[in-house]
């Protein structure tokens, strides 16, 4: 689900405020809400914190779902400015700390103490989620946080325009860079990437058949491919085929389906307003391989429900998860697939989810079930701006990439020595 379709920050899990993880200070909770959660006789009183999604009716469905909850008053805090990791991150320094929260698996939440150990609520059911976003939740075999939908990322475009301008749909790197210059045209440019490139650092990444790191949390993505991909996004950047400050970021579809643009990547999301403001004309593809031998990729972002281990409340909290994100299937289909499009982690969940059972939909969930990454949980805010720093020195700014990947590495490895030893 998008941001705040009125503000232009990024929103996807890839796209993490590095401020967030270091915010100190202090700040009260914002952005209270008058959820009005059921149960309130029981005496315990519970806060969950959420940022604001884009799309209509979100906030009345948490709060309707929390209404139904018998065993604790469950409000919300719902946070409407452009930082939410930062302002969550600053609140749990606080006495206003939520006792739930969502964001996305992070190794330091878990190092630090400040997620609580979920595994006796998950395992009961752990078969029945993707086995990708158990493992991404998992640290020395027990599980923190539960999953609460699956958001897949790659290109939205209109094949009226690529039959216009005798374009097929790119299979590589190089491909996509003509294609932007045979679509633009006069007002419309070819391609969109967003306003700060991030959203496609990890999927430039995987497409060139690399990793962000190995398996032994060491770094992978230092690669020759990764070295040509970056002098090629360069290239893109001043083709003068991108759209570069656009009125709103990659997760809103205006530039698409206003016109500004002929290929813009987002999020399937988006994808019910994309085929409202463009019907039929309106197809996919996945971020195209950047290398002979590397493959096509797709980010699959989202959104995961977290306990405040260093909260007053925290077995009541994992109660309400349980009950929520564990045993409410009906209200967990409902999340996935009525406000905008997204794929629910629990496979039975997803497998009858009649929404996304034909059409573009399902084209969406073939491209996360055949070339799908998910989060990497030591890969870690810090990392994430080294890589955004990375783009920012060699694609946009145009300096050496062997350089801006040596100084990538010192900040990584800086940070996988304070994790790993």
């Amino acid at each position: 689900m998008s941001a705040m379709s009125n503000s232009n920050w990024s929103r996807r899990s890839l796209f993490r405020a590095a401020a967030g993880m270091t915010a100190a200070g202090t700040l009260a909770a914002c952005g209270g809400n008058n959820g009005r959660g059921g149960g309130s006789g029981s005496g315990k009183q519970l806060t969950q914190m959420f940022h604001a999604y884009g799309e209509t009716g979100t906030k009345q469905a948490l709060e309707r779902y929390a209404a139904a909850y018998k065993d604790a008053h469950v409000t919300m805090q719902w946070i409407t400015s452009s930082d939410f990791e930062s302002k969550l991150f600053a609140t749990l320094l606080t006495k206003q700390a939520p006792d739930l929260f969502e964001f996305h698996p992070q190794i330091q939440m878990v190092k630090s103490g400040q997620v609580a150990d979920l595994t006796d609520i998950v395992t009961p059911v752990k078969d029945d989620f993707n086995p990708a976003d158990i493992a991404s939740h998992t640290v020395d075999g027990k599980i923190y946080g539960v999953r609460m939908i699956d958001d897949p990322q790659f290109f939205f475009y209109r094949p009226s325009l690529f039959k216009k301008a005798g374009v097929k749909v790119p299979e590589t790197l190089d491909e996509l860079i003509e294609a932007a210059a045979k679509l633009t045209t006069g007002k419309v440019k070819g391609l969109y990437l967003g306003n700060d490139l991030h959203a496609v650092v990890n999927p430039m990444i995987w497409s060139a058949g690399a990793d962000t790191l190995d398996s032994k949390n060491q770094i992978a993505y230092h690669t020759p491919g990764v070295l040509d991909g970056l002098k090629k996004m360069r290239k893109l950047f001043t083709s003068g085929h991108l759209l570069l400050g656009a009125p709103t970021d990659f997760w809103d579809p205006s530039s698409l389906s206003q016109g500004l643009c002929a290929i813009q990547f987002c999020g399937m999301w988006a994808m019910p307003q994309f085929q409202k403001a463009l019907g039929d004309d309106l197809g996919i593809f996945p971020f195209p391989k950047v290398t002979d031998d590397g493959k096509p990729s797709v980010y699959n972002g989202g959104w995961s429900m977290f306990v405040n281990a260093k909260g007053s409340n925290v077995d009541a909290a994992k109660e309400y998860v349980k009950w929520l994100w564990i045993e409410q299937k009906k209200y967990q289909e409902d999340w996935a697939t009525s406000y905008g499009f997204h794929i629910p982690p629990r496979t039975s969940i997803a497998s009858t989810a009649t929404k996304l059972k034909s059409g573009l939909p399902a084209e969406g969930v073939k491209l996360f079930n055949t070339y799908g990454h998910f989060d990497n949980i030591g890969w870690t805010q810090a990392m994430i701006q080294a890589t955004w720093d990375l783009f920012a020195n060699c694609v946009r700014k145009g300096g050496d990439p062997e350089k801006a990947l040596d100084q990538c590495d010192t900040e990584v490895n800086r940070q996988l020595k304070k994790l790993f030893g």
